[in-house]
């Protein structure tokens, strides 16, 4: 996070839907040579091209998720259509989705991650392209001189996912609501968070950025409040819990003139006791305790000063220079022992080998990204095509995979949109 910034999160979203589809792959083409002065021109149908993939970006232009939240879908173009003089089709386009950096990708429906865009330039395929078929000239042969079909272009992916904005920030400032924070975060940077003298003003996270000198700078999160059961999912603060994982250093702001009636004791147990619920490691991260509104009442009319680390008043400007400088210390000493934030990703594994499931009507159905694809040709009535598909599920373990499942001669087998009575020997 270099240069400073300042980071406006008006209309923030950290959560949405994100529906990714790729494009279709484009047909081969069947096609003669029909030249004058060349009788045996041969076959010259060009290949389809590939559809475009969808690509997730990390980019720190981009703040909010707010794009998606209405408008989810995001659709790459297909590859168009293979010709005759072996014309190949043109590829469809790779379209890039940019997100904020912090982004986690979630599988939709199991909330397993995906992947972790923690870095600037990070990049993930979110939907697969369509491969584009093969024209007839590729099935050129020996014992197949004028081949009449060629393959169909594959479909493209589409898929839903959840992402979710964790934010990227050195220093986290949790607290009861109306606690300070967000008075705190426009006095030591840039930020301008909406202020107001009731609970839950601040409805959406805010970062700023702690200049303090040409050289040391940090970028501080106002964490909207918490309160007591936010980890149980209890008030507005809880679904917040997930941006103070990145932080490296928190600060627990605790207000001196007591929150709805909570001392200053009660008000940091609370806190730690939801970090350590939701995220035991939370409670090992470097910490300040920070007493706030010191310009009302002090830490000794609590005794609570042992406790404490900066005893401020933000409105009255008061011990806020220190505390910056000893936060920036933190930040600093974590940034020496922490490698960069580093992105995981749970490959999703090329789609391999056949799956066999019986149906109702005890007909069988192959499921399988090459089962598939051998019998998405043309014309399937054309002998020779036939006899292309049935030598491609053999060679992919098909027929072997169909008699493990127990399939009888004369039941039906369906791959694709292709039907066949199944037959041992073929």
């Amino acid at each position: 996070m270099s240069g400073p910034i300042l980071v406006r999160m008006s209309n923030f979203v950290d959560e949405c839907n994100l529906c990714a589809r790729s494009g279709d792959g484009g047909a081969g083409a069947v096609s003669m040579r029909r030249e004058a002065h060349v009788p045996l021109g041969g076959p010259d149908g060009g290949d389809g091209g590939d559809g475009g993939a969808v690509w997730l970006e990390a980019d720190s232009s981009v703040v909010s998720l707010l794009p998606f939240r209405d408008h989810p879908h995001r659709i790459a173009p297909s590859g168009t259509h293979g010709s005759g003089q072996k014309r190949h089709g043109k590829r469809g386009d790779d379209i890039t989705v940019k997100v904020p950096i912090g982004t986690v990708v979630k599988d939709h429906e199991t909330h397993e991650t995906l992947v972790d865009l923690a870095n600037q330039g990070d990049r993930w395929m979110a939907a697969e392209p369509g491969r584009g078929g093969k024209g007839n000239a590729r099935f050129l042969s020996n014992k197949r001189r004028a081949p009449a079909f060629a393959e169909q272009g594959e479909k493209g992916e589409e898929t839903w996912y959840r992402l979710e904005l964790r934010l990227m920030a050195d220093v986290a400032l949790v607290g009861f609501p109306n606690a300070g924070k967000s008075t705190l975060i426009s006095v030591i940077s840039k930020a301008k968070p909406k202020i107001a003298d009731y609970p839950f003003t601040t409805l959406e996270p805010n970062l700023g950025v702690v200049q303090l000198d040409g050289v040391n700078q940090y970028v501080v999160a106002d964490i909207p409040g918490l309160i007591e059961g936010a980890s149980d999912g209890h008030g507005l603060g809880f679904q917040f819990l997930r941006h103070i994982e990145r932080a490296s250093v928190l600060v627990y702001l605790i207000d001196l003139s007591s929150v709805d009636g909570e001392s200053p004791q009660r008000q940091l147990e609370v806190l730690r006791n939801e970090l350590g619920n939701y995220r035991p490691d939370l409670l090992e991260r470097p910490n300040v305790v920070v007493a706030s509104k010191a310009d009302v009442l002090s830490a000794s009319d609590w005794d609570f000063e042992h406790a404490i680390d900066f005893e401020i008043s933000s409105v009255a400007r008061q011990g806020l220079e220190p505390l910056k400088w000893r936060l920036n210390e933190l930040v600093q000493q974590t940034r020496q022992t922490e490698d960069e934030p580093s992105g995981f990703v749970i490959h999703r594994p090329e789609p391999g080998g056949v799956e066999i499931f019986r149906e109702d009507d005890a007909s069988y159905t192959v499921v399988g990204r090459e089962a598939e694809r051998a019998v998405a040709l043309s014309d399937l009535e054309d002998p020779d095509a036939l006899a292309h598909a049935r030598k491609q599920l053999e060679k992919i373990g098909v027929n072997k995979a169909l008699r493990k499942a127990g399939v009888r001669e004369g039941e039906i087998v369906n791959v694709g949109a292709f039907s066949f009575e199944y037959e041992p020997d073929a």
